[in-house]
């Protein structure tokens, strides 16, 4: 039996997680900003941070897996994005997963043992045009788990950085507003994706037993990531498609003289 805090966990991937791990007896914290949830928990809290390490300490004794899944999504052309988008972004996705790290690494370095899961995304990995704030924040995901598996591993800690693509969640919810026509392509690629959360989580959970560094949950994930460091051509040509497509689509909503 694992001891598990989830952040995020009152709905979408969190939730999916969450049935997983309790469904084959493991104990789990579930939080969110949300009621009906275990422990309240907003990941930019440093005090909500530290009420989550005491609930661990007496309830559970300790903590096995620590799931930074909690995030928003963005998007956006870099002219349209306001300081203030960037500032939310890189606060909720970037500083979220770092405090929770920070707070849960002396009780790991304590126990010998500990595991960390980062979810970021295949846009950490692969940086598709109009989506650079959220691309930076889960890249910064990336690099901060990479880092910690080099940091941890003596103490005994292991970590995993999760990147899926495009899944059903309701993850479309948290879009700024900053660019509406960049984010309404967003949406019909979360609402229209073929899998849902609990196809998702599934493999999560398989390859956080495996203690699998880079895990790519799902084939296009996987298909991505061998094209830009296999196929770099092939990629480099799809991204600048990409790139023509808005600027085609900026000039025809510019109004006409």
């Amino acid at each position: 039996m694992k001891r598990v805090l989830i952040t995020g966990g009152a709905s979408g991937l969190g939730a999916a997680l969450a049935a997983r791990f309790q469904a084959r007896g493991d104990r789990v914290l579930v939080t969110d900003v949300t009621e009906g949830v275990d422990q309240r928990l907003d990941i930019t809290s440093e005090a909500d941070w530290a009420a989550a390490l005491e609930r661990v300490r007496d309830d559970f004794g300790g903590l096995d897996i620590l799931v930074n899944n909690a995030g928003i999504a963005a998007g956006g052309r870099i002219d349209r994005l306001s300081a203030e988008h960037w500032q939310r972004v890189l606060t909720v996705n970037v500083l979220g997963a770092v405090t929770g790290c920070r707070t849960f690494t002396p009780l790991f370095k304590e126990q010998g043992s500990g595991h960390i899961v980062n979810v970021a995304s295949a846009a950490g990995l692969m940086h598709p045009p109009s989506m650079s704030s959220y691309n930076a924040s889960k890249a910064a995901v990336v690099a901060l788990s990479e880092s910690l598996r080099y940091e941890l591993g003596p103490w005994g800690v292991t970590v995993s950085v999760v990147c899926p693509s495009f899944f059903r969640t309701n993850l479309a919810q948290s879009l700024s507003g900053d660019d509406p026509q960049m984010e309404q392509g967003a949406i019909r690629l979360i609402n229209g994706a073929r899998r849902g959360a609990d196809e998702i989580a599934a493999r999560v959970v398989h390859d956080v037993d495996a203690r699998k560094f880079l895990i790519l949950p799902d084939s296009d994930a996987r298909t991505a990531y061998r094209a830009k460091r296999f196929a770099r051509f092939l990629y480099d040509r799809r991204m600048f498609a990409l790139g023509a497509k808005t600027r085609r689509e900026e000039r025809a909503e510019a109004p006409h003289e």
